[in-house]
């Protein structure tokens, strides 16, 4: 059996806007992320620890943010990108888990939405996907609320 372990972490900062996507969830906070996707930061650092598993890059091999057909685009693409690209190499996702960093929006009221719909786009079993939160306690970049954190790992298992 072969059981790989993948970790993924992503930053971005704060602009203009009245929601936030986090784990493909529309969150409404008093300011949006600014990326060159829909800036999914959460999504970024799971698909990450995907490709980490794999020894397959990141997001930027994959997906490089010159390429202007990228602009805007939605996060679940990469993560089914990523999420597809395991199951050619013979690999089944066993679980993510993923920490999101931030003092505001608070996260538990939407953390259950946030499993489901990962879940959904993964095919995987809700038991076998974990979404959680931590403040920074008020330090760092996280802490005087200029951008939100994402940190994941995630397990494959090829037979």
């Amino acid at each position: 059996m072969d059981i790989r372990l993948g970790n993924g972490f992503d930053v971005h900062a704060f602009e203009e806007g009245d929601h936030v996507i986090l784990c493909g969830i529309e969150v409404p906070h008093d300011r949006k992320l600014k990326g060159h996707s829909d800036a999914d930061v959460a999504m970024h650092a799971v698909t990450d620890a995907l490709y980490g598993a794999m020894a397959q890059g990141d997001i930027g091999r994959h997906f490089p943010p010159s390429d202007p057909q990228w602009k805007g685009a939605a996060s679940e693409i990469f993560l089914r990108h990523a999420v597809d690209l395991a199951s050619e190499l013979g690999f089944s996702v066993s679980n993510i888990d993923v920490t999101i960093i931030c003092e505001r929006p608070k996260i538990g009221p939407h953390a259950a939405d946030m499993m489901t719909k990962m879940s959904e786009l993964m095919g995987l079993e809700l038991s076998r996907v974990s979404v959680k939160a931590t403040t920074s306690e008020r330090l760092g970049f996280t802490g005087r609320e200029e951008g939100i954190a994402a940190i994941a790992t995630a397990t494959l298992v090829k037979p």
